[in-house]
């Protein structure tokens, strides 16, 4: 990667200044695309979702304990598997920091995954998390967000996810995988709840605090081949952070 070139602080300050105009006009445009999305027309939840939880089973309406609104992140962790998805697990250490923020702001936060609750409870002590994580095992939660992904459910964001995935093979280790990850969102209005939004894949970039951090540096993300390829679980980087 070529580097940008040495200046004077004069000729930086006019590019920064440059630069600034452009940000400004983005924060504006994202913004107003804030206040389009929160116009969204929503749709009923009609299924009684129940999930499995340390505490016992608890139904989409438990989640919001009380709060308007709720956000889940659809973490990817197939029933089959020991260990959760590295790319979700880079994501989900971004999420307990700001769940008493959320809780301000009249809007509760959980995970919920398809692998039976023994298997997510291992893998949350090994990685250290605080955040409420919920098993939707054998129940249709992941198929009705389009966040389990086969032949007789293959829309993944908003499109059928298989051309893609064939597209994708040579780039992948081993078959697509099964699951998905994603966010969405829902609002209580008394008992009744509502879908608000979804979002998946790069959709998700604004909740990765450490890309944030990464697109104001001069290597930036440092990503040459599939995204996210680099990441690793937090307790299995060297010291090096490689």
């Amino acid at each position: 990667m070529e580097l940008p070139k040495v200046v004077s602080r004069d000729a930086w300050l006019l590019a920064r200044k440059e630069l600034l105009i452009k940000e400004k006009e983005w924060s504006r445009q994202r913004d107003a695309q804030s206040a389009e999305r929160r116009k969204l027309p929503m749709v009923r939840v009609e299924k009684d979702y129940a999930f499995d939880g340390p505490n016992g089973r608890r139904t989409l309406l438990d989640l919001f304990d009380g709060r308007r609104q709720l956000i889940v992140y659809h973490f990817m962790f197939d029933s089959e598997w020991e260990q959760g998805c590295p790319a979700c697990s880079f994501v989900a250490d971004h999420f307990d920091g700001v769940l008493p923020h959320l809780a301000a702001r009249d809007t509760s936060f959980a995970v919920i995954s398809r692998a039976p609750l023994a298997k997510l409870e291992r893998f949350r002590k090994r990685m250290g998390w605080g955040f409420p994580w919920l098993s939707s095992f054998g129940s249709d939660f992941n198929y009705d967000f389009q966040v389990t992904i086969d032949q007789e459910h293959p829309d993944y964001n908003y499109r059928d996810y298989y051309p893609i995935a064939d597209a994708m093979a040579s780039k992948m280790k081993g078959p697509p995988p099964g699951e998905g990850q994603g966010l969405s969102v829902f609002l209580r209005d008394g008992k009744q709840v509502c879908h608000a939004y979804s979002t998946f894949q790069r959709g998700l970039d604004p909740f990765l605090n450490t890309y944030n951090f990464l697109d104001h540096t001069p290597l930036g993300r440092q990503e040459n081949g599939l995204p996210m390829s680099w990441v690793r679980y937090h307790d299995t980087y060297q010291e090096n952070g490689k």
